[in-house]
C-alpha cells in the first residue's frame, strides 16, 4: 500500500470546494458521469484508430445507489487508469499550483474557481470518503484502488478487478443523505445527463407485480445518446422536431416553428430553437433554453449567449466553444460568445424572413404569437430592427395585415395632416373603443389594433424611426380633430352659451379617485353622439409607459385626465341648453347684468394702467382692480351655482353623462345602480 500527501492543507483546499460550490453541490453527479462518458468516448476513439484492439462490449455507464451502506457508485468500461495515471491526474494535475492560487486569492477564495480543474474533486462536496477502483485498458496493467477522506492524505494500493474501466465510490456525508434517495438521483441524472453521448443506466427498470414495484432485468436508461440537434436537418421530419419539443416541455402547446442551428466555423454550434405559442402575456417565461457542452447539460440561464429578446424562446444550444469555469455553470467573457450571439440573431431573422416570403398566409396566421418576440427584438437590438422591419406587420381592426411600407402607402392620401405628418390611428381594445373606431372608419380612416404588452414602447420607437409620423389612439380626441386638415367645421356656439353648457355638466360629473374631467362644447354634427369622452394621447401614453418603465413612475401617480366633449349640434344638448336658459332666466339676468357692468369697469381700470410700470401704479388703483376682479369671480360662481342647482334635478343631464361613462366602462358601483333606476323611471 502506498500512502501519500496531495500537497495542500485540508483547511485550505477542501473548505473552498465545499464553501464556494455549495450552492451547486448537485453538479458532482454531472461531473463524475461526464468524466465516465469522456473515458468511454476516448476508448471508442482508440478502437476506431486501431490503437485499441480489444472488444468494446457493453459501454454503458452505470450509476448505483446503496442506501443501506450510504454509497453512490459511478461505473464505466472506458480507459481506466494505472497507478501512475492516478498519481498524475488525481493527485497532481487537479492541485498543481493550488498553493500559489490560494496565496494570491486568499482574500477572495471564490476567484480560484475556474483556474484549475475541479472535475473529480466535486465528489467531496457530498462525500466524506471517495474510493477509485480502476483497471487500465493497457496490456499488463494492474487494478488499483485510491482512497481519500477529504484530507491531504490518500492511500493507493493494488486490488482485484477483472474488467477494464473505473468505479468511483462515494461514501456520502451525513449532511448530504438526500442524494441517497433514488428519486433525487433520478431527477439529477435526467437534468444533467439526459443527452450524454454514451448510454447511462441508473439501476434497473421497475414494474408492478403482486401489488408492489419489483426490478426487472432491463437497464433503466436515462439518456438519449443521439438527440435531434446532433443530426442533419435533412434527416429529420416535422414530427421529429415536435416530439423532441414535447419531450422537453411535456405540458406545452405545439411550437409555432423552429430553427435548426448547425455551424462549424468560425465556432462550433448546434441546437434547435423553438418559438413557443403564447396564450397570454402571463405565459412569457425566460430560462427555457438549455445550454449544453458536448451534450453535457450546463445551464438554462443563457443570457449573454442568446440575445436578450430570444431568451423568450425554448430549445437547446450545444457548443464546446463557449468558455465555462470549472463548475460549468457560469459564462466567462470571450469573443466567441459575441460571435455566437450575432450568428443566432441572424439565423432567427433569416428564418422569419424566409417564412414571410415563402408563406405569408402562415406568417400572418402566427403573427399574434410571433409579435411579442419580434417587437422585443426590434426594441432592444438595432441590427435586428433593420432586418425585422421588412417582415414585421401591422394588424388593423378589420383583421388585415400590412408591412410597415404597405401601411404607409395605404394611409398616406387620407391620413396626412395639415403639417404633412402621417397619422397612424390605433385602438387597443376593440370592444371598449368600438364607437371611436366606427367614427374613424366612417370618416374613411384605417385604425390599427395595437393591444400587445409592448405596443406602447413600440409606438414611441416607430415615431422616431418613421419620418414625419405620429401615432394617435382613436379615443384621444373627437374624430374631427384626430387628423387636422383645416376642414371647415360646423358653426360653433357663442362663448357665453358654451360656458352655460359647461357649467350645467361639469358640476354633475361623478367624483372618481385620481380622475379629473374637463368639459367643453363643440359642434360635432347632429347625427353624432351627444357626448364624447376622450383622453389626450400624450398623458395617457406617459401613464402607460410608467406601468412598464420604473423611471417614469412620476406619470403613474398623476390623475387620469379626460375631456367630456358636448356635441352642441345634437338635439338633446340643444334642448338641455334651451330649457336651462328658460328655467334659470329670472335668476341669471341680474347676475349676468352685474357681470357685464363689472367687466366694463375692469376694462376701464386695466386701460388706465396700460403702459405704466408696476411701481408707477398707485396702490389704490391696484386695489380697485383687484376688488373688481374678485366681484366678477363671485358673480361667476353665483351663476355656476344657479346652473348647477338646476342641473342637479335634470334627469337628462345625468342620463347623458352616465351614458357616456357607461360607453367607456367608467360607470360602476352606486352610480351604475342609480343610472339603471333612472332609466326605468324615464321609460
Amino acid at each position: 500500500m502506498q500512502k501519500g500527501n496531495i500537497g495542500v492543507t485540508t483547511e485550505n483546499i477542501f473548505p473552498i470546494i465545499k464553501k464556494f460550490l455549495y450552492s451547486d453541490h448537485e453538479i458532482f453527479l454531472r461531473e463524475l458521469v461526464s468524466n465516465a462518458v469522456d473515458a468511454t468516448q476516448k476508448l471508442k476513439t482508440l478502437a476506431a484508430t486501431g490503437d485499441f484492439k480489444g472488444e468494446l462490449g457493453d459501454l454503458t455507464v452505470r450509476v448505483k445507489v446503496d442506501k443501506e451502506n450510504g454509497t453512490i457508485t459511478i461505473s464505466d468500461r472506458g480507459l481506466g487508469m494505472t497507478a501512475e495515471e492516478i498519481d498524475k491526474y488525481i493527485n497532481q494535475i487537479a492541485f498543481s499550483g493550488a498553493n500559489d492560487f490560494l496565496e494570491k486569492y486568499k482574500d477572495d477564495a471564490n476567484a480560484i474557481i475556474g483556474h484549475f480543474g475541479l472535475g473529480f474533486y466535486s465528489a467531496f462536496m457530498v462525500a466524506k470518503t471517495v474510493d477509485i477502483v480502476t483497471l487500465s485498458y493497457k496490456e499488463g496493467a494492474k487494478a488499483v484502488k485510491w482512497s481519500c477522506d477529504g484530507s491531504p492524505e490518500f492511500t493507493l494500493e493494488e486490488t482485484e478487478r477483472s474488467d477494464r474501466g473505473t468505479d468511483i465510490i462515494l461514501h456520502v456525508d451525513e449532511d448530504c443523505k438526500e442524494f441517497l434517495e433514488e428519486s433525487r438521483l433520478q431527477g439529477l441524472l435526467t437534468k444533467y445527463c439526459h443527452f450524454l453521448a454514451v448510454p447511462v443506466a441508473f439501476g434497473k427498470k421497475k414494474e408492478w407485480k403482486d401489488g408492489k414495484q419489483v426490478e426487472t432485468d432491463e437497464d433503466n436508461l436515462i439518456n438519449d445518446t443521439c438527440p435531434i440537434w446532433t443530426k442533419k436537418p435533412s434527416d429529420l421530419k416535422e414530427e421529429d422536431y415536435k416530439k423532441f419539443y414535447r419531450d422537453l416541455y411535456p405540458m406545452a402547446d405545439e411550437p409555432l416553428f423552429w430553427i435548426h442551428l448547425n455551424v462549424d466555423y468560425p465556432f462550433n454550434l448546434t441546437g434547435v430553437l423553438y418559438f413557443p405559442k403564447i396564450k397570454s402575456n402571463i405565459d412569457l417565461q425566460r430560462n427555457k433554453i438549455q445550454l449544453y457542452c458536448n451534450q453535457v447539460y450546463v445551464t438554462d440561464s443563457v443570457e449573454g449567449i442568446v440575445p436578450d429578446f430570444l431568451t423568450l424562446l425554448h430549445g437547446v444550444i450545444d457548443s464546446p466553444d463557449i468558455p465555462l469555469n470549472v463548475s460549468r455553470s457560469y459564462l466567462q467573457s470571450d469573443s466567441n460568445v459575441k460571435k455566437i450571439s450575432t450568428y443566432i440573431t441572424k439565423k432567427v431573422s433569416d428564418r422569419l424572413q424566409s417564412i414571410f416570403k415563402n408563406d405569408r398566409k402562415e406568417f400572418e396566421e402566427k403573427w399574434d404569437d410571433l409579435k411579442i418576440f419580434i417587437n422585443y427584438g426590434m426594441l432592444t437590438q438595432e441590427d435586428f430592427y433593420e432586418k425585422a422591419s421588412k417582415f414585421a406587420l401591422f394588424k388593423d381592426t378589420d383583421n388585415k395585415y400590412y408591412t410597415f411600407e404597405e401601411y404607409q402607402t395605404l394611409i398616406k392620401d387620407n391620413q396626412t395632416d395639415k403639417n404633412g405628418s402621417l397619422i397612424y390611428l390605433y385602438a387597443n381594445n376593440l370592444d371598449e373603443q368600438y364607437t371611436y373606431i366606427d367614427a374613424a372608419k366612417n370618416k374613411g380612416y384605417n385604425v390599427l389594433l395595437m393591444d400587445g404588452q409592448l405596443d406602447v414602447p413600440m409606438i414611441n420607437m416607430l415615431e422616431q424611426k418613421f419620418e414625419k409620423s405620429h401615432f394617435t389612439r382613436v379615443d384621444s380626441d373627437i374624430v374631427d380633430r384626430l387628423i387636422v386638415k383645416e376642414d371647415q367645421k360646423g358653426e360653433e356656439l357663442p362663448h357665453d352659451k358654451q360656458e352655460v353648457l359647461s357649467s350645467l355638466f361639469k358640476g354633475q360629473m361623478p367624483k372618481v379617485k385620481k380622475t379629473e374631467f374637463h368639459v367643453e362644447a363643440h359642434a360635432l354634427g347632429e347625427n353624432n353622439a351627444p357626448i364624447v369622452i376622450t383622453q389626450a394621447e400624450y398623458m395617457r401614453r406617459m401613464k402607460d409607459m410608467a406601468s412598464i418603465q420604473p423611471g417614469m413612475s412620476f406619470y403613474g401617480e398623476m390623475p387620469d385626465m379626460f375631456n367630456l366633449v358636448l356635441n352642441s349640434d345634437h338635439r338633446l344638448i340643444k334642448q338641455v341648453l334651451s330649457d336651462a336658459e328658460t328655467a334659470c332666466a329670472e335668476k341669471l339676468v341680474p347676475v349676468e347684468s352685474e357681470i357685464a357692468m363689472l367687466t366694463l369697469r375692469r376694462n376701464e381700470l386695466q386701460k388706465a394702467q396700460e403702459g405704466k410700470k408696476d411701481e408707477e401704479i398707485p396702490t389704490a388703483e391696484k386695489d380697485k382692480l383687484s376688488e373688481v376682479e374678485k366681484k366678477i369671480e363671485a358673480q361667476k360662481t353665483e351663476k355656476e351655482n344657479i346652473l348647477n342647482g338646476y342641473a342637479a334635478g335634470n334627469k337628462v343631464v345625468h342620463q347623458l353623462i352616465d351614458l357616456a361613462l357607461l360607453q367607456n366602462n367608467m360607470l360602476k358601483g352606486e352610480a351604475l345602480t342609480n343610472f339603471v333606476k333612472r332609466s326605468v323611471e324615464m321609460i
